[in-house]
């Protein structure tokens, strides 16, 4: 079975049969119950993966674990629990009772039944909390990231225990995916499903993967720290680690910083760090970015974001005469697009580069002063690139938007180049596109670079064109790509308009005929049942 196949196949026995589950749940809430089941059967099944490993080195004379062939059974077993063996392979040490299958097996039991370990059976969902509570407490890196509240949803006792069976059918090995992979295509697919059902509120917290993957194609994280103070679940940081990890790189050259107000979902972005053993910081708590800054003294080398579209209640008093504000001036109160800009501005080192997403108003609004910020910023030169997104990449929103990079060093001083990709992209839904990585990703990351160093760059209309910051005052720092770029050249066919009208004329003038034998068609129908037309 391919990789698509194999993923395409697991989505849509998960979403079905999840739905079919819990329907009086809401999505918001629901999503929360089924990625932190999800996370304990993935930890869980990478134990029993080394489990497994560790059995076989146990009896293999050539192997550096093997224990002699006199090694009786139980001593095997006993051995199989040295948590030494599995940290040392960056795998959490889960607990005998917060392993999977012993959730599984006990999760239908009477209530008051008598579990293994000898305590008493009080619901499938405190089973599932004292799991979550042991592999913290195991565990200090999951230290306040597990959910831990499913007995005081009180949901119905089958449903949840159902719930277990389903997620019990996840497989997390493949013969070319990792299980990492798995399950970060699980968390994407269920989160890109909750977006949708939420709706707006959804794009707090998801961002579509070709919007993220585009954005860590332009600016290359390689190494350096990298910020996000919008982080949701941490797309950005993930995409990352592809990135450095497809491009040869070493993961630990990166150190990872976000920020995220709502705790369920900082909570989920942590267990995602986790998993793929990234060092991370996320400050003391959840909280909000622009009142309880986490990260006061942070210069990061790269500043990715997809901060929520145009907030209209961002504002505090306290925010007043903020530090972030001094270089460009005060953000409107009724809108937070800029504020975020400038928040990550500031936080941006000196030869740092930001990649964010705002709403398409950004590019033009002039009211609460955002055309003099705006001008402001464009003047310091530290607007690079912009690119127009098409339409329909977001499930919960029809927002339009555009791609910001700024760079506070950059390569082509006093030049921003504009790209228009609204045309890009394929549907892989009736309502949503994504990007092809190849033709789409790839086209318009090689174009940047080619315009960031100068080579094999040049202006093609209706797609990019580099424009100097005179070019973009004459258009009074209006930054809309459309403005710039123009319309595409269409291609000559050769065929004369004459010839052209003469045969639209022919084909309208048969379809007219085919029109009124079909309408007389309909009337001898309807006759024939005693209708007359």
């Amino acid at each position: 079975m391919t990789e698509k196949q194999f993923l395409d196949d697991l989505e849509k026995k998960l979403w079905t049969s999840a739905n079919k589950l819990l329907p009086a749940l809401d999505a918001a809430l629901y999503k929360h119950v089924i990625l932190g089941m999800v996370f304990l059967k993935y930890v869980s099944d990478s134990f029993n993966t080394r489990a497994s490993e560790l059995k076989i080195a146990f009896n293999d004379p050539d192997n550096e674990y093997y224990l002699g062939d006199d090694a009786e059974p139980n001593f095997i077993e006993e051995e199989l629990e040295n948590r030494d063996y599995y940290t040392e392979k960056n795998i959490f040490w889960i607990p005998q009772s917060s392993r999977w299958d012993y959730l599984k097996d006990n999760a239908s039991l009477a209530f008051g039944a008598k579990l293994p370990d000898g305590s008493e059976f009080k619901g499938a969902g405190k089973l599932l909390d004292d799991a979550m509570d042991l592999i913290e407490k195991e565990n200090p890196k999951l230290k306040r990231i597990l959910n831990k509240n499913y007995a005081q949803l009180q949901i119905e006792q089958s449903k949840l225990s159902e719930l277990i069976n389903l997620i019990s059918t996840i497989p997390f090995t493949h013969d070319t995916l990792k299980s990492k992979d798995i399950l970060g295509h699980v968390y994407e697919y269920f989160l890109g499903q909750f977006a949708a059902a939420e709706g707006k509120k959804g794009g707090q917290f998801y961002t579509p993967k070709s919007i993220v993957n585009l954005i860590i194609e332009m600016v290359e994280p390689f190494s350096g720290r990298i910020y996000d103070p919008a982080m949701g679940s941490g797309g950005f940081f993930i995409s990352s680690e592809k990135f450095i990890e497809s491009h040869s790189g070493k993961i630990k050259d990166i150190s990872v910083y976000g920020q995220e107000s709502n705790h369920t979902t900082w909570k989920l972005a942590a267990m995602n760090m986790a998993i793929r053993g990234i060092d991370f910081d996320f400050g003391k708590e959840p909280a909000g970015t622009f009142t309880n800054d986490q990260h006061l003294d942070l210069k990061a080398d790269f500043v990715l974001a997809n901060p929520p579209f145009n907030q209209d209640e961002w504002w505090d008093a306290s925010l007043e005469n903020d530090v972030r504000w001094k270089d460009f001036g005060t953000p409107p109160k009724g809108n937070g697009n800029f504020a975020w800009m400038m928040h990550m501005i500031h936080h941006t080192s000196p030869d740092g580069v930001v990649g964010l997403v705002l709403a398409n108003g950004s590019l033009s609004s002039t009211t609460g002063g955002e055309g003099d910020i705006r001008e402001a910023i464009v003047k310091a030169d530290l607007v690079e690139a912009i690119v127009a997104l098409p339409s329909q990449l977001f499930s919960n929103t029809q927002i339009p938007a555009s791609i910001w990079i700024l760079n506070k060093n950059k390569a082509q001083k006093g030049k921003t180049l504009f790209i228009d990709a609204r045309e890009y992209g394929y549907m892989i839904s009736r309502n949503q596109r994504a990007f092809d990585d190849i033709k789409d990703i790839k086209t318009i990351a090689d174009t940047f670079h080619n315009f960031r160093t100068n080579m094999n760059y040049e202006d093609i209309q209706g797609q990019f064109f580099s424009a100097s910051i005179n070019d973009i005052a004459k258009h009074e720092y209006i930054l809309t790509p459309g403005r710039y770029i123009g319309v595409a050249e269409e291609k000559d066919d050769g065929v004369s308009f004459k010839d052209k009208m003469e045969s639209l004329t022919i084909t309208l003038k048969e379809q007219f005929e085919e029109s009124d034998k079909l309408e007389e068609q309909i009337k001898n129908n309807l006759l024939g049942l005693g209708y007359e037309f």
